[in-house]
């Protein structure tokens, strides 16, 4: 197959992952709608009379959780967050837990053209400009003999068991287990389905073309390489079977009404007559120009007729300038940072939380932390530091988790951004590396829930 990785590495980072600002402002309305619906609580309570509140914070769910969110969506953006009540202090009924919440929204909501609406599994809040929120509803309880939550989702006219965090659970897994590698292919495959937006209509949601990307992911070196054999072998599949079961609970089908599988017909359809383009990939006599034409072909994105015009004698100088930055812009690095709240419950109250860090160095110490980032000073390569609690008022017993997240350029050269969340002692030991503001965050978690979070910079120069 043709190699055109790095160009095709340039295209995945700079024109399919959501940029942060993009990211931020879904975030920010996240944040925002999440305070309307605790301020109109407050005010429901008080012109009924009832005592209404959230028992853990919102749970983030979906692509924006799962982080597959891509440039394409334009602002057809679905932000789903889970909020959770206590069994016992909301009505019984589905739709009674509903229509209090509609109303508690509508007092913060009276600009919006279109009020929030309670739909069978959410009551969701429409922005004029395409966006809308999902708040998804829950109840928690703790059955006999057990210390952790038991969850419930409140559907159409029953609750039913769930946990908020199972789908995200379930793609950090999976991510994992592809080494961290499933997240672009979801988001190459978002990025083809919706290529032809008034065009190409009825095609398969996120969380169907995250579990075929799941099942037939091929594990190559390259990154175009990766995208082509994983999604011809979703072709082959789909060619046999079209169904779809939910990775969480086989029992059930993602296949719920009829349309569906209309969407998985057109998926095939349009996955075969675009894979067909690509065949020039595999020809002897194959040329730059025919490989960037193949792949402007499949994705039907101006950055391919960019990169096919710069190769024109008309392009030399665009095409000397971009040159010049595509080792910066093709850093091929694996995105492994994970959550904390992807697996437990945040606590509505703040626990307190120290951490610091004895710094040595060849067996000397240096002298804490928190005393060096007062100085303004920097860490060097080399050095040993052992991170620890200084206090905390969580009561016994609890569960200590950690993570140690990598920044800037020289960690994604290393492939090594790290982030994961490991379980731990009260202590934790890392040596410096390299230079990056790199930090470090602790966690305490007591049944299942978040009581306290603190994080430590680690500044380390060259």
């Amino acid at each position: 197959m043709y190699d055109l990785s790095s160009k095709f590495n340039t295209f995945y980072r700079n024109h399919v992952v959501l940029s942060n600002d993009d990211r931020s402002n879904l975030v920010e309305k996240k944040n925002l709608n999440v305070r309307r619906l605790k301020e109109g609580l407050i005010e429901y309570n008080e012109e009924k009379g009832k005592d209404y509140k959230l028992a853990e914070e919102p749970v983030v769910q979906g692509s924006v959780a799962m982080y597959t969110v891509t440039q394409n969506e334009s602002n057809d953006y679905d932000i789903d967050v889970a909020i959770i009540f206590e069994k016992d202090a909301i009505p019984s009924g589905p739709i009674a837990t509903k229509n209090f919440l509609v109303e508690a929204l509508k007092k913060k909501t009276t600009q919006f053209n279109v009020q929030p609406e309670a739909k069978t599994n959410c009551v969701r809040i429409e922005y004029a400009d395409g966006y809308h929120i999902d708040f998804a509803i829950y109840r928690r309880f703790k059955k006999e003999g057990e210390d952790e939550y038991t969850y419930e989702h409140c559907g159409g006219l029953e609750w039913r068991e769930r946990n908020p965090r199972s789908i995200t659970k379930w793609f950090n897994e999976q991510n994992k287990n592809h080494n961290y590698r499933l997240r672009e292919i979801i988001r190459l495959l978002k990025m083809f389905s919706k290529s032809r937006l008034g065009i190409w209509k009825n095609m398969p949601g996120g969380l169907i073309l995250s579990v075929l990307a799941e099942e037939k992911i091929q594990a190559y070196e390259r990154i175009d390489e990766r995208f082509y054999y994983t999604v011809k072998e979703i072709k082959n599949r789909l060619l046999w079977n079209k169904e779809v079961k939910n990775p969480t609970d086989s029992s059930k089908s993602l296949n719920l009404v009829s349309s569906d599988n209309d969407k998985m017909t057109n998926l095939y359809n349009r996955l075969s007559h675009q894979l067909s383009k690509l065949e020039v990939l595999f020809e002897p006599d194959c040329t730059n120009v025919k490989a960037i034409e193949a792949w402007e072909g499949f994705f039907n994105h101006s950055y391919w007729t960019e990169q096919k015009e710069s190769l024109s004698e008309v392009g030399v100088l665009k095409k000397a300038h971009m040159s010049s930055t595509s080792l910066q812009e093709s850093l091929d690095y694996r995105e492994t940072e994970e959550f904390i709240t992807h697996y437990f419950g945040k606590s509505l109250k703040n626990y307190r939380l120290e951490i610091d860090c004895v710094v040595t160095h060849r067996g000397k110490r240096i002298g804490l932390l928190s005393s060096i980032l007062r100085r303004r000073e920097l860490l060097l390569p080399g050095y040993y530091l052992q991170f620890f609690i200084a206090h905390t008022d969580v009561p016994d017993p609890y569960k200590v988790f950690w993570k140690v997240k990598n920044e800037g350029e020289v960690a994604k050269e290393k492939d090594s951004i790290r982030g994961q969340i490991f379980e731990g002692g009260k202590t934790h030991s890392e040596p410096t590396s390299f230079k990056g503001n790199h930090y470090v965050e602790c966690y305490i978690v007591k049944n299942g829930i978040v009581k306290a979070k603190r994080r430590i910079s680690v500044p380390i120069k060259v």
